[in-house]
């Protein structure tokens, strides 16, 4: 059950936000949302992905309440303080998207971008006792010693203290599974967090199919999931902003209504 904050949106002017860089971090941020919700990655009205605002530390994008990932577009977007005003854009966050990715934002400088979804295949894993992703596959090996485990469910993140709670168990990792919840991706843009988000779910997805097959899964060892990794690391920024230049370019064809 989600819900929203109570007080009124706080509807500032300001030209800074009307910056080509900060136009361009509304369209990446609305694109990632729209696949996110073509590919079955999200929850009804629930869930939510933020981006600092480029140029302001101290404020960020993010979905606003009541509206599905499908209906986001480009200017739909909130922009948030750390402090719960919203200082452009009409309506409010959904609370619990506020007090998440405020305090990830805020005590975690790196993670420019904040991505939180129910997505059905990590969060499958999410649920299950032990280590959710296994080093089996190919895929899993991006994330080889970039994951956190966060095993303290403590319910709806409706204040301050959780959102610091869940920001203090990332630590220094990209990616947290929330036992009992859902995952969090946190990057240095929306086009590295999507790619990690995207990997992510397909790499649970294999997982899960591999193991409905009631075999034993045959881990790759350590010293070749690390040589793995650090292949991988190697493009993996440019191959990010391939990743979502590509979205945008399908988007800008058969849903160009993202942009507005």
């Amino acid at each position: 059950m989600a819900h929203a904050l109570n007080a009124a949106p706080a509807i500032l002017r300001n030209s800074e936000l009307d910056a080509d860089a900060v136009r361009t971090a509304r369209v990446d941020l609305a694109a990632t949302l729209r696949m996110a919700a073509r590919l079955g990655m999200h929850e009804g009205i629930c869930n939510h992905f933020s981006l600092v605002v480029p140029g302001r530390d101290d404020l960020f994008l993010v979905n606003p309440y009541g509206w599905a990932f499908a209906e986001i577009t480009a200017s739909r977007l909130l922009i948030c303080d750390y402090e719960g005003n919203v200082v452009a854009g009409e309506g409010v966050p959904e609370a619990t998207a506020f007090y998440i990715h405020a305090r990830v934002h805020k005590n975690l400088p790196r993670a420019k971008a904040a991505f939180h979804t129910h997505m059905p295949n990590a969060t499958a894993l999410a649920m299950l006792e032990g280590p959710p992703l296994a080093w089996a596959g190919q895929s899993a090996l991006k994330f080889y010693g970039r994951t956190v485990v966060d095993e303290h469910y403590n319910g709806l993140a409706l204040d301050e203290r959780e959102g610091d709670r869940i920001a203090a168990s990332i630590g220094d990792a990209d990616i947290v599974f929330m036992k009992n919840h859902g995952v969090m991706v946190v990057g240095a843009s929306a086009a590295e967090a999507w790619d990690d988000l995207y990997y992510l779910e397909r790499a649970a997805e294999a997982q899960r199919l591999a193991l409905s097959t009631g075999r034993p899964l045959k881990p790759v060892p350590p010293e070749m999931a690390q040589k793995t990794y650090d292949q991988m690391r190697l493009g993996d920024r440019e191959s990010a902003v391939l990743h979502l230049e590509s979205i945008k370019r399908r988007l800008a064809k058969e849903e160009p209504d993202y942009l507005d």
